[in-house]
């Protein structure tokens, strides 16, 4: 199983839209993504509910990974690298990528 460690930066953390750009780009992906809390449980990223409840504040570190047996062959490395850059870029501003021009 693909697993990534990142920082979120985005100045409210994971709530709100900064979330529903992350969902939105995890569902996107079509992948099996599950994040946590480095000791925690993980959750389902497609949902938007379980990844708000978790509480991932600015500056939280989050595993991203990927269950192999249900993956799309040759995909799982690359989306978690896109997340991780989703988490971790934009000087602290989770923006959504379809409304940049």
């Amino acid at each position: 199983m693909p697993v990534r460690t990142t920082t979120v930066t985005a100045e409210i953390g994971l709530h709100a839209r900064a979330a529903a750009v992350f969902v939105r780009a995890v569902i996107d992906s079509g992948q099996p993504v599950t994040i946590a809390k480095p000791g925690h449980p993980a959750v389902d990223a497609h949902s938007l509910l379980a990844v708000m409840a978790q509480d991932f504040e600015r500056g939280s570190v989050v595993e991203l990974a990927i269950d192999n047996a249900k993956a799309e062959p040759g995909v799982s490395e690359a989306t978690l690298e896109d997340l991780v850059h989703l988490l971790s870029s934009q000087h602290g501003k989770l923006k959504d990528p379809a409304s940049q021009t």
